[in-house]
């Protein structure tokens, strides 16, 4: 008898061939409404598979650049690629003070899942896996491999001057 392999395993055989897969944009609309938040940058993208005006490509070495606009991230499923960009979204985060909505994997066992977004951020598990769109803008044949998650990195609102003057004369509430 020949075992036949899973459909997750072989997805997963694609995704080291192929690491770019596209978020559906009425996925990504309804995401955006549900969560209030409103990327003006896709930080992670391509020509075919953007959802947002202003978007990076793999040729833009978006890793080396400073993200100073509310953003979007599907990043690669690359294992060794995406610890490195959840890293780099929750220190942009933090120094630009900006927000970022990601698309990823669900898997809440991993070092990154702990580091830096166990609370750190907000999370909302996807319901049902995703069918996310090829390298062509086109929806894949199989469905994601994994559930997913939304997170967000939420700016913190910028504190007024009448905020400092009460602390100031009254202290801490």
């Amino acid at each position: 008898m020949i075992k036949k392999k899973s459909v997750s395993v072989n997805h997963l055989k694609q995704i080291h061939v192929n690491d770019e897969y596209g978020t559906p944009t009425p996925l990504f609309l309804e995401a955006c409404k549900k969560y209030d938040v409103k990327p003006k940058v896709d930080y992670f993208a391509s020509n075919w598979n953007h959802v947002c005006k202003k978007f990076y490509t793999i040729d833009d070495d978006v890793m080396n650049m400073d993200w100073t606009k509310d953003g979007f991230i599907n990043p690669p499923y690359s294992r060794k690629l995406l610890p490195k960009i959840i890293e780099k979204a929750y220190n942009e985060h933090r120094k630009h003070n900006i927000t970022l909505m990601i698309l990823t994997y669900n898997k809440t066992d991993t070092k990154w899942w702990h580091k830096f977004i166990e609370g750190k951020a907000e999370y909302y598990f996807q319901k049902g896996r995703i069918s996310f769109y090829n390298k062509h803008g086109f929806p894949t044949k199989n469905k994601a491999p994994y559930p997913s998650v939304w997170i967000v990195f939420r700016k913190i609102p910028m504190r007024t001057s009448r905020d400092f003057e009460m602390k100031q004369m009254f202290g801490n509430p």
